[in-house]
C-alpha cells in the first residue's frame, strides 16, 4: 500500500504499520483448514488485498475490521466459498482469544461484559433478541407495547445515571455527555437535565457543536467530501478557553456554525454559569482527553452512550452497533441536514475512522455508561431505508474507491432482509430518543 495506507488502525485506536505477510498467513491458514490452496494462491491473494484497500482508501488508514472485510469480499470474488468460511471462523475464534485475555465475552469496542450481558438478559426477557423474535411481536400486535417496554428501560438507565451524579457530591461542575455518532447524546443530555433539575440542581449546556471551524478549512478526500469527524475539526483552545472562564463565573459569547452553509460566527451567544449551576456538554469527542484540559478530573463526570444492541439474524450474527447507528444518521441527515443518505453512508468510513481513533480508547475512563439502542428501532429503520441499500449495492460493487459503502450496504441489507417492517411511528413518544433521528420530538435540538 502508499500513503496513509502503510498504516493500519487497530482495534484498540492505535495506528501500527501495515504488514501484508499477516494477511497471506491468515488466508493460507484458512484454505489449509479447508482443503483449499496453497501458500503461492495465498500471497497473490493478499497482494489483491492490499491493491484493493490502497484503491478503497486513498489517503486514509482503514480500520482491522475494513481489512477483514475486504479479505472476505476477495475470497468469494474469486471462487474460494469454502476458504472464505473457513476465514470468518479463524476470524471468529481470534476474537474469542481476545476476549479471553481480557476476562471478557466476545464484544467489541471494549465495552465491558457485564453490561453485554445485561442488556442481551433485558432483550430475551422481552423476546427481542433476534430478528425472529420481533417479527413474532409484530405479528402479535404487541408492538406498542414493545416499544413502551424499550423506553421504559431507557429512562430507567437515564435516571440511574442522574442518581450517580448526585452521589459525587457537589464537586461535580461539569457533566460530559460522549460517545460515537448518533448514539443518542442530544436527547440523553435534555433527560439528564430534567431529571436533575428535579432534584434541585441547576444545569446549564454549552453547545459545542458550535464550535466546529469553517468547512472550507477540514481536511477534503478526492471525492470532496469533508472530514469533520475528528476533534481537532472543533476549535479546541477556544473550548477550553470558554470551558475554563465559564467555571470561573465569567461570562463568554459563545459562536455560532450554521450547517448549511459550512461557516461559523464568532461572539454571538452570551452564556454565564452561576456559583450553583453544572456545566452539560454533549459532545461527540468528550472523552477525548484534550476536549477538557483545562477543567480539574474530579469536576468532571463522565457518561458515555452508545447503542449496545444485541440482536441477531438467524445465522446467529449480531447488527454491529456501528451499522445500527448509521441507520439513525442517514434519516435524520435527510431531513435536518438536506444529505442524501448515500452521502452519510460514503462519509461513514470518517465517522469509523474517528471512533476507533479518538472516543473508543477513553471509555475505561467514563463514570457511567448508558445503552440507547432501542429494538424496536429496526423495523421502522427499514421501512425508512430499505429502498436505499439495493440501490448502494449496485452502484458501489465495482466501485473500488467505495467498498466500504458497498460492504457495509450489502451487509444491513442482507441482515435486515427478513424483519417484518413498521410503517406506523405513531405508537413512538414525541419525547422519545428516536424522535432525535426520525423527526417529530417534542424536544427542540
Amino acid at each position: 500500500m502508499t500513503g496513509a495506507n502503510k498504516s493500519i488502525i487497530k482495534r484498540d485506536g492505535q495506528v501500527v504499520p501495515y504488514d501484508r505477510r499477516r494477511i497471506a498467513n491468515a488466508l493460507f491458514k484458512a484454505a489449509a483448514s479447508a482443503g483449499g490452496f496453497g501458500i503461492d494462491e495465498a500471497e497473490r491473494l493478499s497482494f489483491v488485498v492490499e491493491q484493493r484497500v490502497a484503491e478503497s482508501y486513498v489517503g486514509q488508514t482503514p480500520t482491522v475490521e475494513d481489512l477483514q472485510d475486504i479479505v472476505e469480499s476477495v475470497l468469494m470474488e474469486n471462487g474460494h466459498i469454502k476458504t472464505a468460511r473457513a476465514y470468518i471462523i479463524y476470524r471468529h475464534q481470534r476474537t474469542e482469544v481476545r476476549e479471553a485475555r481480557r476476562g471478557a465475552v466476545e464484544a467489541t469496542d471494549h465495552i465491558p461484559y457485564k453490561r453485554i450481558y445485561e442488556v442481551l438478559r433485558w432483550n430475551i426477557e422481552h423476546g427481542c433478541e433476534s430478528i425472529e423474535g420481533i417479527n413474532r411481536i409484530i405479528e402479535a400486535g404487541e408492538y406498542p407495547g414493545f416499544v413502551a417496554d424499550c423506553e421504559e428501560r431507557y429512562t430507567n438507565e437515564c435516571r440511574s445515571a442522574s442518581q450517580r451524579v448526585l452521589d459525587h457530591g457537589d464537586g461535580v461542575r461539569l457533566i460530559i455527555v460522549a460517545g460515537p455518532s448518533s448514539s443518542g447524546k442530544t436527547t440523553t443530555t435534555i433527560k439528564m437535565e430534567e431529571q436533575l433539575s428535579a432534584h434541585g440542581k441547576k444545569l446549564k449546556a454549552i453547545n459545542v457543536d458550535h464550535y466546529f471551524f469553517d468547512l472550507e478549512k477540514h481536511p477534503k478526500d478526492e471525492f470532496g467530501d469533508y472530514d469533520y469527524e475528528t476533534p481537532q475539526a472543533l476549535d479546541i483552545d477556544l473550548i477550553n478557553e470558554h470551558l475554563e472562564q465559564l467555571l470561573a463565573g465569567k461570562m463568554v459569547r459563545t459562536p455560532h456554525y450554521d450547517f448549511h452553509t459550512g461557516k461559523r460566527t464568532l461572539n454571538v451567544h452570551e452564556m454565564q454559569l452561576a456559583d450553583d449551576e453544572i456545566l452539560l456538554m454533549d459532545c461527540l469527542h468528550g472523552l477525548y482527553s484534550d476536549m477538557t484540559r483545562n477543567v480539574p478530573d474530579d469536576q468532571k463526570f463522565r457518561l458515555y452512550i452508545e447503542t449496545l444492541g444485541q440482536l441477531r439474524n438467524e445465522a446467529g450474527d449480531f447488527m454491529r452497533w456501528t451499522d445500527h447507528r448509521l441507520l439513525r444518521r442517514m434519516i435524520r441527515d435527510s431531513w435536518s441536514r438536506s444529505h442524501d443518505p448515500l452521502d452519510t453512508l460514503t462519509h461513514w468510513h470518517y465517522v469509523r475512522k474517528s471512533e476507533l481513533q479518538y472516543i473508543i480508547p477513553f471509555i475505561g475512563n467514563v463514570d457511567f455508561l448508558i445503552n440507547s439502542a432501542m429494538p424496536y428501532e429496526f423495523p421502522v429503520l427499514k421501512k425508512k431505508l430499505s429502498h436505499i441499500f439495493p440501490d448502494a449495492v449496485k452502484r458501489y460493487r465495482d466501485d473500488f474507491k467505495r467498498q466500504d459503502a458497498f460492504l457495509r450496504a450489502r451487509r444491513i441489507m442482507q441482515f435486515l432482509e427478513p424483519l417484518h417492517t413498521q410503517a406506523d411511528d405513531t405508537t413512538i413518544p414525541s419525547n422519545s430518543l428516536f424522535r432525535e433521528f426520525i423527526g417529530g420530538s417534542d424536544h427542540v435540538y
